[in-house]
This record gives C-alpha cells, sequence and structure tokens, in this order.
C-alpha cells in the first residue's frame, strides 16, 4: 500500500476516535470551561479564549507524541 494512503487512512482512525473520546469525555472533563479560561461577556460583545485548555491539550499531544516514539 503506498506510505502516504496508509498516513491518510490512520490519521482518519485517529481524527474519529479523538472525536467520540471528545464527545463522550466532554460529560467528565468540560474542555473548553476550565478554571483559567478566558471569557470576557459584554452586552454586544463576547470574547472567549481558552488559555488552559489549549495548555492540557499541548501536553497531551506531547504525552501521545513522546509515547508513540518510544515504543516505534
Amino acid at each position: 500500500m503506498n506510505p502516504v494512503a496508509k498516513l491518510l487512512i490512520i490519521g482518519g482512525i485517529v481524527l474519529v476516535v479523538i472525536g467520540l473520546l471528545w464527545q463522550i469525555g466532554g460529560r467528565f472533563l468540560p474542555l473548553g470551561r476550565l478554571p483559567g479560561d478566558i471569557v470576557v461577556e459584554k452586552e454586544n460583545m463576547h470574547f472567549y479564549f481558552p488559555v488552559v485548555t489549549c495548555i492540557v491539550i499541548s501536553v497531551l499531544l506531547s504525552l501521545a507524541s513522546y509515547l508513540f516514539k518510544l515504543f516505534k
């Protein structure tokens, strides 16, 4: 099988699994509504910047990358 096609298939499967986990896990881990996320609400404006959520996702992706390289 072509390596690019194989990579795209694996990437798609990984995205589907992440989406399912996010949908199911959102009930238990409120990503996007963590303490430290910046929310400013005024009459005509709503500003949201998920600082802590970005940090958590970055740490999880870094850990997954490290583990993938470790067991490769």
